[in-house]
């Protein structure tokens, strides 16, 4: 099966690390982690305010790949203090998905740049 790779996406800073922004595969998105950054870098803030970041870039990627933010299907948030934030980011999922995709949600023991918060995402396209 042919597989598309997203490397530049409009709106979305260059990784510094050797990845795509997604892959498409078939009628399936594997959108790459991403944190609260912007052009000049990466901007602390609060857990929702990271969060309100990482959904606009993995949106982005998503609608560049082809993909709605209604097809995402799964999605899949680090924390560095699940404790601490886990509600704070629940409310940005409420308020980001009318049908609520599946989703894991972790503390990792470091993000990368010291973010709180890392968001990828798998969209599908219905079967035809």
């Amino acid at each position: 099966m042919p597989r598309t790779f997203i490397t530049s996406v409009p709106g979305v800073p260059a990784s510094l690390s050797p990845i795509s922004n997604a892959v498409v595969v078939g009628g399936t998105c594997h959108i790459s982690g991403q944190l609260s950054v912007y052009d000049d870098g990466y901007r602390a803030g609060s857990a929702a305010e990271e969060a309100e970041r990482a959904f606009d870039l993995v949106f982005k990627v998503a609608n560049a790949a082809g993909f709605s933010s209604e097809e995402i299907v799964y999605i899949d948030i680090a924390f560095a203090d699940i404790e601490r934030d886990l509600a704070e980011v629940n409310k940005v999922c409420r308020s980001r998905f009318t049908q609520y995709p599946a989703r894991t949600v972790y503390e990792a023991a470091k993000l990368p740049l010291g973010a709180k918060i890392k968001i990828q995402a798998v969209a599908m396209k219905d079967a035809v």
